[in-house]
């Protein structure tokens, strides 16, 4: 089956009158006489079925042919982020037989009982499928046409499935294998917005069509195939009455789809000039400069199609007499304007002559460009153009079906503007226009915002004056310091403070609601509430249920999440910058004005309690849920398990009044920060928030209970009993200051060295040296007051004393028993540094940062400062700070394995006081 990209018949047929040229290389001659060629009239007859299908009907007898044409009215733009290339993967489903036209391809068939121009295609906007066939064959035709539409999915197994996404992505594979086949994803990829509908290829990506289930099928058909969103054609040797009759029998018993939302004009015009270079395997460079411009069926279609004709639209254009002609330049020079629904795009291709620099080539096309826009097209050359045109269309009603038949005409027209005989405004519009007309069109439209890609050859083959010498590798480069943009403020009327970090290389921009709250803020006898109230934040306000925020949330493109840490709660956005104003209305409704919907609070307080039963299970998260007890002492803001999760006897008792106080006592605005990152300014942005967010009322807020606590007075272990366990895992577990020390960057190098790298120490002796483990590593959770400094090191059953002995080792070795040396500073120096910059490329990661400067209260400078502080650390600064933080005989340990094999070798040790837990952190005898 065929994909196609462009909607406009017309666009299609300008492209291919560029694309092709005549044989005479000479130009051609200006017309002498103006050409009156009048408007093609297409009749029809107009149905609508009780299902909403509409069915329109032309009548030509002169061969005994009727073209069936179905369009469905979903194409690529209606996929979702992540389900790219589904529209086409369908199209290519719907070949594989019914349940009652139970063939085993639907080609097969139809060509058996004499089908012409039989095909499918698939774009933007629609897919249709066609076929010309025998007037005594059409009930056949549309029986297995009517089957398909209705009666697909109880066929459509993952054999089947299996077998067209191979097909699809062979498809791809050999597109992009064709010479200049990168340029489409590329052009497609970056000349619109992320999350725009055509902001990602027709066919879609490897990942998207390897992740397509069966239950995706399902949804699409469901949603898409029905009956309300179709549009079927018959014409030729056929009445009305009888079209009707015929596609009743069919069709009508098929029920309508769901109501659909249909997609607005979405122009994303652009500024500037941006440029990409790729290599590819090809003889000639090619350039291709777009512009986004208005879509079809808009003001500006006609008059961009015949700006576009005149330059570059075949060998009377000014383009090929340039370009290819006079000072051969290029091969090939063609200009187009291609329609789509919603939006369209002027395009622009040059193809180097060989030989031919290509900076040479594009400065002459530039020129005549220019040219063309300063002074207008002339009325000879609109003359051509207009004639061109409209004898493309009077050739289309020589033919009923196919791509670009009659049939096909009347289903587009019909499809994108419910009106079969939208095409005659469009030429009514081409034979009206003026050059003046053309000109501020063009000016309008292409004067700023093009994208240029240019394909340049692969090189095959490599000369060189000297072989290279690669016996020494090139030297290493230092560490760079962050330059990253400065950190502005604002305070709303209600004493909300905004912090915004510029970022204008993205239309994007990321919204982080920071609250003070976090799981110290969960009440000592409600553990767990915290992240239950979060998660329910994504369920529904009062006038937004769950499942409407997840679908404006993707119609606009934007992304959502909340979530808690141990000091605060996160409400995190991250949008498109043309839906920005109306993602905000979403974002601050859902902030703002929770619904905490029982019916939302019972499914996800079964899902925490699940998570809870699972984290008893996992030996990590044993762990994890009793080390901050045994630390910070039950009662303190910290004691809570490391999940956040709580309690099953907590979480089983909150109800919604627990959640709505919950809100009310911590989301208040003077007890939280908006942090906003991206393509916005605080002039932009401050009036969106003032109206999004200014009625949010202060109030008083508690304290949380964060006091200082002392380190263990001695060492003590702790077992946990995990019967059956494959390996044993080793907690060593010590108090260390504030993420905000003033030590804090130069502690995390200590930790880099000790066990926060794979080349750390603890990992080399336990993996790397003594393969009693797949990895140990050790880390230091942020925190407002006193973190925990962890190691974790799970290891065989059988070495589980062994790897206890070593840890305890190392934990005394790096805090004065065997000095950190200066080869393994540097290398740590250099881990921290230079892996820095790649952690700030999107506005999410940069948001990240910052929501970590505010939450911690690190100065503003932090990271472009965090370069240089680290490469100033000495040995003994390094060895000084190790020797006063890490604790050897203070260290509690927490083991989880099967106590039948590991107790006795640990009670041998003699490390301390031996204590038996079970996964609730109490005693066991």
């Amino acid at each position: 089956m065929t994909m196609l990209f462009r909607t406009s018949v017309l666009a299609a047929s300008i492209a291919l009158m560029g694309a092709g040229g005549l044989a005479q290389a000479a130009p051609a001659a200006k017309p002498s006489t103006k050409v009156d060629i009048a408007i093609p009239d297409i009749p029809y007859t107009k149905f609508v079925l009780k299902n909403g299908l509409t069915l329109l009907v032309h009548e030509d007898h002169k061969t005994p042919v009727v073209a069936v044409n179905t369009w469905y009215h979903v194409g690529s733009k209606n996929e979702k982020v992540g389900k790219t290339g589904f529209a086409h993967l369908f199209e290519h489903l719907m070949f594989g037989g019914s349940e009652n036209f139970k063939q085993a391809t639907y080609i097969n068939a139809l060509e058996r009982i004499g089908a012409t121009s039989l095909n499918g295609t698939t774009n933007n906007d629609r897919t249709n499928y066609f076929q010309n066939v025998p007037t005594s064959m059409l009930d056949y035709a549309l029986f297995a046409e009517s089957d398909r539409m209705g009666h697909l999915l109880g066929v459509v197994d993952q054999k089947k499935l299996d077998l067209q996404r191979g097909v699809v992505q062979n498809e791809k594979r050999q597109g992009e294998n064709q010479p200049y086949g990168v340029a489409y994803q590329i052009l497609t990829e970056n000349t619109y917005p992320v999350g725009h509908p055509y902001s990602w290829t027709v066919i879609g990506s490897m990942k998207d069509l390897d992740a397509a289930s069966m239950a995706d099928v399902q949804e699409w058909f469901k949603t898409n195939y029905g009956p309300n969103n179709t549009t079927l054609v018959l014409a030729g040797d056929i009445t009305p009455e009888q079209a009707r009759e015929k596609v009743e029998k069919y069709f009508g018993e098929i029920p309508a789809g769901p109501p659909l939302a249909k997609h607005a004009a979405w122009i994303a015009k652009r500024t500037g000039t941006h440029r990409t270079t790729v290599q590819d395997r090809v003889p000639q460079s090619r350039l291709y400069r777009v512009w986004n411009v208005p879509g079809a069926h808009t003001a500006s279609e006609p008059l961009l199609d015949l700006g576009a004709y005149v330059l570059g639209g075949g060998k009377t254009s000014r383009f090929y007499k340039r370009l290819v002609y006079k000072d051969q330049l290029a091969t090939s020079a063609t200009a187009s304007n291609d329609s789509n629904e919603i939006a369209g795009q002027f395009d622009v291709t040059l193809t180097a002559r060989p030989g031919v620099e290509m900076s040479k080539l594009e400065s002459a096309a530039a020129e005549e460009m220019r040219a063309l826009m300063k002074s207008g097209p002339t009325v000879a050359e609109v003359e051509l153009a207009r004639t061109a045109i409209l004898a493309r269309f009077t050739r289309i009603v020589e033919r009923v079906g196919g791509f670009g038949g009659k049939s096909d005409l009347l289903a587009s027209c019909t499809t994108y503007t419910g009106n079969p005989h939208c095409y005659k405004d469009y030429l009514k519009a081409i034979k009206a226009a003026t050059p003046a007309q053309i000109k501020q069109a063009m000016n309008e439209w292409l004067s700023d915002g093009d994208y240029n890609l240019e394909v340049q050859p692969f090189p095959t083959t490599l000369t060189t004056t000297a072989k290279f010498d690669r016996s020494n590798a090139p030297a290493l480069g230092k560490a760079e310091s962050l330059k990253l943009p400065p950190m502005q403020s604002a305070t709303l009327s209600n004493g909300l403070k905004v912090v915004l970090a510029e970022r204008h290389d993205a239309p994007v921009v990321n919204f982080s609601m920071m609250v003070d709250s976090g799981y110290a803020s969960d009440p000592a006898d409600m553990p767990g509430l915290a992240s239950l109230s979060l998660r329910m934040l994504q369920e529904g306000t009062p006038t937004r249920s769950s499942l409407k925020i997840g679908e404006e949330f993707e119609a606009l493109g934007a992304n959502f999440s909340a979530r808690t840490n141990l000091d605060g709660a996160f409400v995190q956005m991250d949008a498109l910058k043309a839906t920005m104003p109306k993602a905000l209305e979403v974002y601050s409704d859902i902030v703002l004005h929770p619904a905490f919907a029982q019916n939302e609070l019972d499914r996800l307080r079964k899902d925490q309690l699940a998570a809870i039963q699972r984290e008893k299970t996992n030996p990590n998260a044993m762990a994890t849920r009793v080390i901050p007890s045994l630390i910070y002492g039950k009662g303190h803001a910290y004691s809570l398990p490391m999940s956040g999760s709580g309690t099953e006897a907590a979480v089983a008792r909150i109800a919604r009044n627990d959640l709505v106080n919950y809100h009310r006592t911590w989301f208040k605005p003077n007890n939280a920060t908006l942090l906003v990152v991206g393509d916005t300014t605080l002039a932009e942005i401050t009036p969106l928030l003032e109206k999004n967010f200014g009625g949010w009322k202060a109030g008083d807020v508690p304290k949380k209970n964060v006091v200082e606590v002392q380190q263990p007075a001695k060492t003590v272990v702790y077992l946990m009993d995990r019967p059956g366990s494959q390996q044993s895992v080793i907690y060593g577990v010590q108090l260390a200051p504030p993420r905000n020390s003033p030590d804090e960057v130069q502690l995390g190098v200590v930790n880099n060295i000790f066990g926060g790298s794979f080349s750390s120490r603890i990992n080399m002796n336990l993996r790397e040296d003594k393969h009693w483990s797949y990895g140990v590593r050790s880390f230091m959770p942020a925190a407002v007051g006193q973190r925990l400094y962890v190691s974790q090191s799970p290891v065989q059953t059988d070495k589980t004393k062994e790897s206890l002995k070593e840890l305890v080792r190392e934990y005394a070795d790096v805090a004065g028993g065997r000095p950190i040396t200066a080869a393994e500073l540097s290398d740590a120096q250099a881990n921290e540094t230079l892996a820095l910059p790649g952690s700030f490329e999107t506005a999410s990661q940069l948001s990240g940062a910052y929501s970590t400067i505010l939450q911690y209260k690190l100065p503003d400078d932090y990271y472009n400062k965090y370069t240089g502080t680290v490469t100033a650390m000495t040995p003994a600064q390094a060895n000084a700070l190790a020797a006063r933080t890490i604790m050897p005989g203070k260290l509690v340990w927490v083991v989880v394995g099967d106590m039948s094999k590991v107790e006795a070798g640990i009670r041998d040790m003699q490390l301390g006081e031996v204590r038996k837990i079970d996964v609730d952190g109490n005693p066991v005898q």
